[in-house]
This record gives structure tokens, C-alpha cells and sequence, in this order.
């Protein structure tokens, strides 16, 4: 399976002996990397038993692989060992980059190691089992790493190889993925909200139409607070129409209050009557208009506080009834629209003002939502390297049983 970044010292080869104490000279760092830049196959200069159709098959092998696979064939001695094979192989990979290379020193070493894949040792294994000389062992590594990621596969590493790849090579996509879901989630909200300010502002112009009232023949107070109702009703249409986010909802729910305001004054100077004071609108339903006095009041399973009330709803709360609750629709159901969810924040917010959210919505959902407000937005808002290299990698026989046993067998660099 595969991990992310470069881990120094990965080697999946068979267990290696202690390096001996004097090694022969390494080969140039450089050339070996320009060498698997270019066709993925390194072959030390001094080795002159490979031919050129073995070449060719090891090339080809690379090339036609899915996962990058790349060959390093060195001098007996010079990778014979854990220390060895790190000390060519790391600052290699460090330039290469990820992959499964395949490392043949002599006839008596064979090793894999990689800095991502999690178990070069198995890689290793599955090789020699299908090989059946050393080009041929070589040639069988990318069908190696195959079985072994869908061996590892099988016991449950699935999910994890498809997270660990989208981690290494999918960043990109995980983020304009998230960036689509958010926008198709606020999109979703924008457009519950702007139906509920919808009905608000039908509601509102029913109101008005309904109040007829020639203007010719009522005093300048009752005039001017009938025009205030009218501006504010136009008002929230307008602002209703350019609604994009879901803070802008405040906007039109600020024009509907005021509207509804002197539309209680209006009514109340027609009549002969006191008007009102300035109060916030009906906790219940702010379609109702200003409310007329506070009332204590406990949503289900919380604390009783003290919200403003229309006297219908007033009414209902003193006698045990249920008040006509203004109901939205959040994913395909209706529910209160103080429990609706921070989105609703601002629709709230522009009836009521953060005074008097403060002190009726704590300890609800709109608690939630306060806090969202509040913070000044609505939307936002397996060990490597250390497996046993299996048979006497450098002491003798190539892999012990390798081949139906004895030696490794060809070529002796």
C-alpha cells in the first residue's frame, strides 16, 4: 500500500547481514539517477554480461509498469548488506522519487526497496517465486508489486490505499470537491431562506392591501406612518431580490419589522387609538407584527425565559396552548425557525437585534446560531525498511530455494 513521502531506509529485502567491514567503492550517485530518469534501467558500467535484449526487457518492463519501478544492477559486493543497500539506494530515491527498485549485485544479491511502498520484502518474494533466472526475477517486480498491494488489499487496506492516495495525489481534488459541497450546501440554505423571507414579504404586502386607506383623507401622522409601511414593504422586495448569501436575509427581515411597525401605528390612528409602543416583533411568529407584552415561556426540554408575545400568543402561552410558531423549511421539513439551524441566525437577527437575541434565544438552537453570529459569519462557516530480506542475501545461494533451488545461477559481476 502506499504512503506518503520519503522514508529513509526503506529496504523490503530479504534479511542482510552486517555489512562487512571494508565495502567496495559505491557508484556515482548522479549517474545511477540519470540513468532511471531517463529509462528507468542502471547498469554499472563495469558489467559487461547483460545483454542488450535483457536491457531492452528491463526497460520495457519499467516503462509498461503502473506503479514507477525502476532497475539498478551494480557490481558484486557493493550491495550485498541492510547498510549497503541504503547507503547507494537512499540518496538515489531522494532524487528518483517514489517507486519499487529492484537491486541485483552480483548473482548472489537480490533486493527491493522503495521509499513509499510499504513492504518491499513481500515485493521481493513474490519476484523470485515467478522469476526464474536474475532478468527474468527483475522483469517480474512490477507484477510483484501488484499482487502485493492487492494482497494487502484484500485484508481491509482498501479503504486506506484509496484515502492515502487521494491524500498524495488528490489534494487538488479534495479541495474544489469541498469547495463544490460548501457552495451547493449554501446555495441549499440561500434558497430556504430566501423562500421563508418570501412568505414574510407576501405576508406583509396581504397587510397592506388589505388596509384601504385613501390618503386625501387621514391626518399627516397617519399618512407619513402608512408611507413608512409602503417604502418598507418596496424596500424588502428589493433587497429581497439581490439575496445571495444568507447574512443578506437581515436586510429585507430589518425592513419587514420596520414595516410591520407602522403598520400597527397606522391602523391604531384609522381607529382612534393609543399607538403603540416600539416593540420588538412576536418571538412566536414575527409575521404577527410588534408585540404587546413578554411572556414566560420554555421550549421543550429547556429553561424558561422571558420572549416577547403578540397578545394571541400571549393568550395561548398563559392558558397552555401551543402559539402559532413560524415554521421553515430545512431540509424537506418544517420545524421552528428558532431551531432551524445558524443559517436562520440572520433572519432572526434583523427582526429582533442581538439585544433581545441575547437574552430569548440562549439555550436553544439559536444559541448555536448567536455564536455563529457573533463570530462575524454565518457559512464560515506499517514501519518501513525493517522486514527480514528472507534467505542469505550475500553469503551464498540467492534466496535459498530460488529457481527450484541451489544457486541463483548467470552472471557473476
Amino acid at each position: 500500500m502506499l504512503t506518503a513521502g520519503l522514508v529513509a531506509a526503506v529496504t523490503g529485502t530479504a534479511a542482510l547481514p552486517a555489512a562487512a567491514d571494508v565495502q567496495p567503492e559505491l557508484p556515482d550517485t548522479q549517474a545511477i539517477v540519470d540513468e532511471l530518469e531517463g529509462d528507468g534501467v542502471y547498469i554499472d558500467p563495469s558489467i559487461d554480461q547483460i545483454s542488450p535484449a535483457d536491457e531492452l526487457a528491463l526497460e520495457n518492463a519499467a516503462s509498461g509498469s503502473d506503479v514507477p519501478v525502476y532497475y539498478v544492477i551494480l557490481p558484486s559486493g557493493t550491495a550485498n548488506s541492510n547498510s549497503s543497500v541504503d547507503a547507494v539506494m537512499d540518496p538515489v530515491m531522494a532524487e528518483v522519487g517514489d517507486g519499487a527498485y529492484g537491486i541485483l549485485a552480483g548473482s548472489d544479491a537480490f533486493a527491493v526497496t522503495s521509499p513509499n511502498l510499504d513492504d518491499p520484502g513481500e515485493i521481493r518474494e513474490i519476484a523470485l517465486a515467478q522469476g526464474g533466472n536474475q532478468i527474468d526475477t527483475l522483469v517480474a517486480v512490477p507484477d510483484a508489486v501488484e499482487q502485493s498491494e492487492s494482497d494487502a488489499g484484500a485484508a481491509s487496506g482498501v479503504v486506506l490505499i484509496v484515502l492515502l492516495v487521494a491524500l498524495v495525489a488528490g489534494g487538488a481534488w479534495f479541495v474544489r470537491h469541498s469547495r463544490k459541497k460548501r457552495a451547493a450546501e449554501k446555495a441549499k440554505q440561500v434558497a430556504e431562506i430566501k423562500q421563508m423571507a418570501t412568505e414574510d414579504v407576501v405576508r406583509l404586502g396581504e397587510d397592506v392591501a388589505r388596509l384601504e386607506i385613501d390618503l386625501t383623507a387621514v391626518d399627516e401622522a397617519t399618512r407619513v406612518d402608512y408611507t413608512r409601511a409602503m417604502d418598507s414593504y418596496d424596500q424588502a422586495k428589493a433587497r429581497l431580490d439581490t439575496i445571495t448569501e444568507p447574512e443578506q436575509v437581515k436586510a429585507v427581515t430589518q425592513s419587514l419589522e420596520d414595516g410591520r411597525y407602522h403598520m400597527a401605528a397606522t391602523r391604531a390612528r384609522m381607529n382612534g387609538e393609543p399607538v403603540p409602543e416600539r416593540r420588538g416583533p412576536c418571538f412566536f411568529n414575527p409575521q404577527h407584527g410588534p408585540s404587546t407584552e413578554d411572556v414566560v415561556w420554555a421550549p421543550p426540554g429547556g429553561a424558561p425565559r422571558s420572549v416577547t408575545a403578540c397578545a394571541v400568543c400571549a393568550q395561548a402561552v398563559r392558558t397552555g396552548g401551543q402559539p402559532d410558531v413560524r415554521l421553515v423549511e430545512v431540509d424537506g421539513e418544517r420545524r421552528p425557525y428558532y431551531d432551524a439551524g445558524p443559517a436562520y441566525s440572520p433572519y432572526a437577527g434583523g427582526y429582533f437585534g442581538t439585544d433581545m437575541m441575547m437574552g430569548m434565544f440562549t439555550g436553544m438552537m439559536m444559541g448555536s446560531m448567536m455564536g455563529s453570529m457573533m463570530g462575524g459569519g454565518m457559512m464560515g462557516a506499517g514501519d518501513v525498511g525493517t522486514d527480514d530480506m528472507g534467505g542469505d542475501f550475500g553469503g551464498g545461494d540467492f534466496g535459498g530455494d530460488f529457481g527450484g533451488g541451489g544457486d541463483f545461477g548467470g552472471f557473476d559481476f
